[in-house]
């Protein structure tokens, strides 16, 4: 019998060794050979079973061939006549699944809702089929009239993103990856304005840095509002069209910016439309992306002489955000902590500032100010970010779900020499307050732009 268990033995190993070296340099081939046919017997063959623990099975009667049971007779007497017959009975049946399809970070497939069900119901039992599907993470990316659609993620794409930051179009830029596997950009044709909050070395800043270096090779005007004393954003100058680190400084800042707000509505009422974009090309003004580093700074009074200033800054803040998306104007505020306490200027702030980013942070206070209106699971996944991922987050995207997402690592030195590079794109903080600077962006740029998903 050794003749030939040896032989055997050595043949698995090798065969196992393959396998093994296989998936290493080319997991991706392995998945679609290997891993992906397992991995749909395994989720067709305990279907029924999963469905059964996670409470999403129906009851329904069904014709079967059932086996009686042994009637006792008296208290120890059996009866030895068995009979099978035809009845219906109680069965617990499971949802349809789909075709299970394959990905190229893991596979999805559309289940079909029985009566009485709602995505809701399967966006309670996510967890659970991550588990018994041994994958690491299921999402409902999507829900039509009877039917969802599950992503099962095998392995965690967020563990490191090495994408380069990227211009995707005007005001768009990729600064990092979801963890759907698909790209995480952030659009301000689509979401205007963005709050990003996060503790110390949560990868809030260098958020800020991928965004600068996507922007600065754009043909938009930059305005900096710098409360840590200028040492976030100074570096960025040449590329700044204004900067303010005092604030004193942000309320003048403040109203030239609402001044230019101003300019722009009487121009595009003078030409009867609605927004810039709908202006002649030679007289489209410059998009103007204001960045805003630690809100708090503004928000926080010393003494009682400060409340007027900081109701001025309150007022002129919101004011941007509701006026500004019509007339070019977006807004990317940044803070480690931002709550309530901070006065109901903050709250009104927020309100507007529909793109969310919430670090970790450090106090429950902040995550519920960031994400406290959405989903109540986004405000868990954001308090389970781990200290030893930097950049990772909890995002709210323009589709109005939340996803989780990690930034693209980007130094102060490569945003910086962007920054330098992009230069000559300035725009003079003078020719944007009179309106006598414009876009280089023709009607067939933003045609471009609308066949991606934007608005024009």
């Amino acid at each position: 019998m050794s003749d030939w268990l040896i032989p055997l033995a050595i043949t698995v190993a090798l065969v196992c060794t393959v396998l093994l070296v296989w998936r290493r340099l080319h997991p991706a081939s392995f998945w679609l050979v290997v891993g992906y046919p397992l991995k749909t017997l395994h989720v067709y063959v305990t279907w029924g079973n999963v469905a059964l623990g996670c409470a999403l099975t129906r009851k329904r009667r069904r014709w079967r061939y059932t086996l009686d049971g042994l009637p006792i007779v008296g208290q120890a007497t059996i009866a030895l006549s068995q009979r099978r017959k035809i009845r219906r009975v109680q069965i617990d049946k499971p949802p349809r699944l789909g075709i299970v399809r394959p990905c190229r970070l893991g596979f999805r497939l559309n289940v079909k809702l029985m009566d009485g069900q709602t995505p809701e119901d399967y966006s309670a039992r996510l967890s659970n089929l991550a588990h018994a599907w041994r994958v690491h993470s299921v999402r409902l990316i999507s829900s039509r009239p009877g039917r969802v659609t599950l992503l099962a993620t095998r392995g965690n794409p967020l563990s490191e993103v090495r994408i380069p930051v990227l211009s995707e179009g005007l005001l768009r830029v990729r600064v990092g990856l979801l963890e759907t596997g698909a790209p995480w950009v952030i659009d301000f044709r689509t979401v205007p304005h963005w709050l990003n909050t996060g503790a110390t070395q949560s990868g809030k800043s260098t958020l800020l840095n991928a965004l600068i270096t996507g922007l600065s090779a754009q043909p938009v005007a930059l305005v900096g509002f710098d409360l840590k004393g200028g040492v976030e954003l100074t570096a960025y100058g040449p590329r700044l069209s204004a900067i303010a680190t005092e604030r004193t400084e942000c309320v003048g800042l403040l109203n030239d910016l609402i001044c230019l707000v101003k300019t722009r509505m009487a121009l595009c009422r003078a030409n009867k439309t609605r927004n810039i974009w709908k202006l002649p090309e030679d007289l489209r003004p410059t998009p103007v992306v204001v960045l805003v580093d630690e809100v708090a700074e503004l928000f926080l009074m010393a003494h009682k002489g400060e409340k007027d200033e900081i109701a001025s800054t309150a007022t002129a803040l919101l004011r941007l955000a509701q006026l500004g998306r019509a007339f070019g104007l977006y807004l990317f505020v940044c803070g480690q902590r931002v709550g309530s306490d901070l006065g109901p200027g903050v709250t009104a702030l927020r309100s507007q500032l529909s793109g969310r980013v919430c670090h970790r942070v450090n106090d429950p206070e902040t995550a519920t100010m960031t994400l406290g209106d959405t989903d109540p699971a986004a405000l868990d996944a954001a308090r389970q970010i781990p200290a030893n991922m930097p950049g990772t987050a909890v995002v709210v995207a323009d589709d109005g779900r939340w996803y989780r997402a990690r930034s693209v690592y980007v130094s102060e030195e490569v945003a910086e020499a962007a920054a330098h590079t992009n230069a000559e794109l300035t725009p003079a903080w003078a020719d944007l307050l009179t309106g006598t600077d414009t876009v280089t962006v023709t009607d067939a740029d933003l045609e471009a732009l609308a066949r991606e998903g934007e608005p024009t």
